[in-house]
């Protein structure tokens, strides 16, 4: 009789989708003392979790949950079983616990399995792929990304008569799992997942909990699914549990009736990259969508750079898009060595190419003309904002991060002009005027600091990075003749019009 040989899997942080049900009749029919003191209890428990000031680590959410099987859910995520246990136990000690009922629960806990990569379970191997190291601890410590949607349900591998799962050989459904992965591929940006395993700690085999802004991505997404091999011969699926997320600040607007998330917060914290700088989930795992998250852009807001590109352009200034030229930016500096941070970055954008949103991630290291001491940059360049977003979570883990191009800043403004192609037998010419230029700088009012960075794949591709008191300093040199001359410099050395993107 032969027996099939089991995928290794290495576990990594627990996971509790408790769903609560209110006793509306008892709310409403309590004192007004007894739902202040329930909903201060309520706020304080929910947003101590967010903040996971319980565990060394860990994400928790809060989510409204749609139609009739449960009010409200509660997610967790959680180094150990002890920190899931106290959690569970703490919400029973506040005032809110005496009108809920829990309507339902599911324990599991994430995983990586042999599937991914044969070479993270060798004995005294490491991963030399740095992008697929850094999706394997995505997947084991995940985090729980800002979108407003969300879709749970456990679920099976079939071990029927005609189709076991269990009875194929390892190739065949590794083969039928990378296939169910590009189907995931194809959502990037839209659909975020954490998968984790459950089998010995709740009914299925597996939790599969689904994040998007727009629900009809997750839709589209387990439809298309439904014709996978993986799914129509082999996958059985528990009730689905749906919701919406919101701030624990809202919980009042939640038990009230009233519309959630509301305006005033409904950005602000309540997902994404934590305030500790957690990962983001992922979709090219075994089953689902793709990574989404969170990730400020550009200091000063849309409106603000949108009236310098209008003055830019009755100057004649060609000054793109807010994130670049029908792409969205992910500009990041590091003070790690050039040599290594590239190593690190050229491991993420092997991952990255699996996207058809990804259009380019390189490093810029500090041009010959650079003070020492000047900053690397990593820039990184996609189709949708999502997926930027997403791959910020990733590429802020990098050595040595300082900071992130557009992040607030309100003692300075920054501008830099991405995407100098510069024409190879010119290269010498637009250094020497950059050097002209920087000179020129030095002696403007307001200006601070002004760099040159070079591709390190290649030299003829350049971007300027300069930071200045506030935006009106800017404009003054924008305004100026010697601006006006390096424009039209760059019309004869320049392979394109260089692109102006108000991040830095």
């Amino acid at each position: 009789m032969e027996r099939r040989r089991p995928p290794q899997t290495e576990e990594g942080w627990y996971v509790l989708h408790d769903f609560r049900s209110i006793d509306w009749d008892a709310w409403r029919d309590a004192p007004e003392r007894h739902r202040s003191r329930a909903l201060a209890e309520g706020v304080d428990y929910l947003s101590a979790a967010e903040d996971a000031v319980d565990a060394e680590d860990g994400e928790s959410a809060t989510f409204a949950v749609l139609g009739h099987k449960a009010d409200l859910l509660v997610l967790h995520l959680r180094p150990t079983l002890s920190d899931i246990d106290a959690l569970e136990r703490g919400f029973e000690q506040t005032a809110l616990a005496e009108y809920t009922e829990r309507a339902d629960s599911y324990l599991s806990v994430t995983e990586v399995s042999g599937y991914m990569s044969e070479e993270f379970f060798e004995d005294d191997a490491e991963v030399e792929d740095t992008g697929m190291r850094r999706y394997i601890e995505t997947r084991l410590e995940p985090s729980i990304p800002d979108s407003e949607f969300v879709s749970f349900y456990p679920m099976d591998k079939r071990r029927g008569d005609e189709d076991n799962w269990y009875d194929l050989p390892f190739d065949e459904r590794a083969d039928h799992l990378s296939s169910h992965g590009e189907i995931g591929k194809e959502y990037a940006g839209r659909v975020t997942q954490i998968i984790s395993g459950s089998i010995g700690l709740d009914d299925f085999e597996w939790g599969v909990t689904l994040f998007a802004d727009d629900p009809t991505d997750v839709k589209d997404l387990l439809y298309e699914m439904r014709f996978d091999p993986s799914t129509s011969r082999f996958a059985e699926f528990g009730r689905f549990l749906s919701g919406r997320r919101f701030p624990p600040e809202q919980l009042e607007a939640f038990l009230a009736g009233e519309s959630i998330p509301q305006d005033e917060t409904e950005h602000g914290h309540h997902g994404g990259e934590s305030a500790r700088g957690g990962h983001h989930g992922d979709s090219s795992g075994h089953h689902h969508g793709e990574s989404g998250g969170d990730g400020g852009r550009h200091h000063g807001g849309d409106d603000e750079d949108e009236s310098v590109r209008s003055e830019l352009e009755e100057m004649g200034v060609y000054a793109g898009q807010p994130h670049g030229e029908d792409v969205h930016a992910v500009v990041l500096y590091s003070a790690a060595d050039p040599a290594e941070l590239h190593e690190e970055v050229d491991g993420l954008r092997t991952n990255f190419d699996h996207y058809d949103t990804h259009v380019k991630t390189a490093v810029y290291e500090p041009s010959e003309l650079a003070d020492e001491g000047s900053e690397t940059a990593v820039v990184s360049l996609w189709e949708t904002e999502r997926a930027a977003n997403t791959a910020a979570g990733f590429l802020a883990d990098l050595p040595d991060i300082v900071r992130q191009a557009g992040d607030n800043n309100e003692d300075s403004w920054g501008t830099m002009g991405m995407f100098y192609a510069v024409k190879p037998e010119h290269r010498g010419d637009f250094v020497d005027t950059f050097e002209d230029a920087g000179a020129l700088l030095a002696d403007m009012e307001g200006h601070r600091k002004t760099d040159l960075l070079v591709n390190r794949e290649d030299e003829n591709d350049m971007f300027i990075a300069s930071r200045w008191d506030a935006r009106e300093d800017a404009m003054q040199f924008f305004r100026s003749d010697a601006f006006a001359d390096a424009v039209e410099f760059g019309r004869d050395v320049l392979e394109e019009r260089p692109r102006h993107v108000f991040l830095a």
